[in-house]
């Protein structure tokens, strides 16, 4: 600093003024509120952390950056009071222009420095909310089904999409903001301390109020930020629910309903909206009005000291300027509390779900080496979904080879014996074994390797029919694709698509009929060649003829083969080697056909019914 102005610790000044808020509006990140406030802020911010570390390069020159433009702009206002006090007072042209050449030179390097700090920043965020995504997502794949039966996909999707999208922009801006409002807080209120005791304490007078008037604020926003969240959540939901359910709807004329009701939730939530965006869009004004006044008053007291000659004009002009610096990163930061909040609220979503036990949970159990033998026992074995049960006792032994056809009436328990035998879920009581092992013992992947299954819903994903196949075993070349559709009867509409085995699906396969897919699922399990198949109303969805071809095929491919098999059609499973009647739980009936058609019991009036209806 000049010597003439070591009179007064008055001569650190700062680099360019902070630009005045807007009179109408705050800043970045206003309207953002949480859905959720998080229930264990630390704990999170720690979890963020752990992913964050792992970028350390990314952050320590972040970091480098960010200081290093916190000091540039604490440049400008020094040598703006600079310029007045020793060239604009004494009118010494020359001088003037050179430290404005200097000072455009700090302005550019400041501008540049900003936008690296950025990019760099954007890229750590990135490459951050990246880790967590994919852990989200590989973690959502070892999860039991339990947890699926209670979280609804909107759920996930919205923890997979908004929550790690509220993560990026905390890290994005909040973060890089934060980080930045510190260096400018200490910065400029260590360079107000040194221009004027005095003047520093008059601009602190209304840090106070407006921390205080912040919290209130915030705290009222967040009330009408949650009605306006939630309100969102029942309007997407109802959004899903009548696109997916668009044939209904029209089947029974109930277009203008569906969009009245809309309209009923779509005016809730314009109604809280409206009362958060109004509430939260009074913080910038009050901000700026608290600020004007704080610069009038400083303006005031400055001109005093500077006519009695305590201080120089030039060091009222770099006070303010700091002045400016020190608030705007307070009202930054409130602005940015909404943000904030958002962010960590929705890492502590994510991080419950990653938290969530997984099906493979404990030591990994024995691998089944080869194809298994097939023998399948179930003794004594019983399951509830919650305190509801749905087995009871259930006992019967499926020698390798056999068929094994599970009937009954709709609930009563017939997908859930294959679930348990799949170990999608535990049993609770009881044993299953196959080849005389206990299913619980065995590695799961290595159990379910030796399983084929084709469901009721006929699962296609968003690509060509030939990956779709290969999705049963991913090492199949192309000639056993083939063979594979051809007996499952597939190859001769396949052949006939504009694309054939490349043709592209649609989203869960809606291009073709209902018939075709459950014929492409069917290939997929006969090309795995599993030593169990496991049939559930498989053929449900095709027609009698379609439905002839599929039998031969599976009858040719379940030689030597264990197979269960969950009949709707009742004529599919007469030549089952057992069949099992379940109902309420419990198995009333087994035997073959025609034996229990001879008993005249159960089976034989589910028979009966059935060609009734037919007839």
């Amino acid at each position: 600093m000049d010597d003439n102005k070591s009179t007064a610790p008055q001569e650190a000044k700062k680099l360019e003024p902070a630009p005045v808020p807007p009179l109408f509006g705050a800043g970045r990140g206003r309207g953002t509120a949480p859905k959720v406030r998080a229930k264990n802020t630390a704990a999170t911010l720690k979890r963020i952390w752990s992913y964050l570390s792992i970028q350390k390069k990314g952050l320590i020159s972040v970091f480098f950056l960010i200081a290093l433009g916190a000091c540039l702009t604490l440049t400008g206002p020094y040598l703006i009071g600079t310029a007045v006090d020793d060239y604009i007072l004494k009118k010494d042209a020359g001088g003037l222009a050179s430290l404005c050449v200097l000072l455009l030179a700090v302005y550019v390097t400041g501008s540049a420095v900003s936008w690296l700090q950025t990019y760099v920043m954007s890229g750590v965020a990135q490459r951050t909310v990246w880790e967590m995504r994919r852990d989200l997502f590989a973690h959502l794949q070892e999860l039991p089904l339990r947890f699926f039966d209670r979280t609804t996909h909107g759920e996930l999707m919205s923890k997979a999409t908004n929550d790690i999208d509220n993560v990026s922009n905390t890290l994005n801006q909040s973060l890089m903001q934060l980080i930045n409002s510190t260096f400018m807080l200490i910065g400029s209120f260590t360079l107000m301390l040194l221009l004027n005791v005095w003047l520093t304490l008059v601009a602190l007078v209304t840090i106070p109020l407006v921390m205080l008037l912040a919290k209130q604020i915030a705290k009222r926003t967040k009330i009408y930020f949650r009605d306006q969240q939630q309100h969102l959540g029942e309007l997407n939901g109802y959004i899903e629910e009548t696109i997916s359910g668009q044939k209904v709807v029209k089947i029974y004329n109930r277009e203008q309903k569906s969009a009245e009701h809309f309209q009923a939730i779509n005016d809730k939530l314009a109604k809280a909206g409206t009362k958060a965006q109004i509430l939260s869009g009074t913080m910038g004004p009050i901000m700026n009005m608290m600020n004007h006044f704080s610069f009038i008053v400083l303006a005031v007291a400055g001109g005093w000291l500077a006519y009695r000659g305590f201080t120089t004009v030039g060091v009222i002009v770099s006070f303010l300027n700091y002045s400016r610096q020190f608030s705007g990163p307070v009202n930054e930061l409130a602005n940015q509390y909404n943000m904030i909040q958002s962010g960590i609220a929705g890492a502590e979503r994510v991080f419950e779900t990653i938290d969530t036990e997984t099906e493979y949970t404990g030591s990994e159990g024995k691998q089944l080496t080869g194809m298994a033998a097939g023998k399948v026992v179930f003794e004594d074995v019983t399951f509830g979904y919650g305190d509801s049960p749905i087995l009871s006792n259930i006992s019967f032994t499926a020698n390798p080879g056999d068929v094994i056809a599970l009937v009954g009436p709709t609930g009563a328990g017939k997908t859930t014996i294959i679930n348990l035998l799949t170990r999608f879920y535990e049993i609770e009581d009881g044993t299953i074994t196959i080849d005389g092992q206990e299913i619980r013992s065995l590695d799961k992947n290595s159990l379910r390797s030796q399983l084929g299954i084709v469901l009721q819903d006929a699962y296609l994903f968003s690509d060509t029919i030939r990956e779709n196949i290969r999705y049963g075993r991913l090492d199949a070349t192309d000639e056993q694709i083939r063979a594979a559709a051809k007996l499952a009867n597939a190859d001769g509409f396949i052949s006939k698509l504009p694309g054939g085995y490349d043709t592209v699906m649609s989203s869960e396969g809606g291009n073709l009929s209902h018939g075709q897919r459950q014929l492409v699922t069917i290939a997929r399990a006969i090309l795995a060649s599993p030593a169990i198949l496991i049939l559930d109303e498989a053929t449900s969805s095709v027609d009698t003829r379609t439905e002839m071809h599929i039998q031969e095929a599976m009858k040719t491919l379940m030689q030597g083969r264990t197979s269960f098999v969950i009949a709707h059609r009742l004529s599919t499973i007469r030549d089952a080697d057992q069949i099992l009647v379940v109902n309420e739980g419990r198995i009333m009936e087994r035997g073959t056909h025609d034996q229990l058609i001879d008993a005249k019991g159960f089976y034989y009036n589910l028979v009966s019914k059935q060609f009734q209806s037919v007839g």
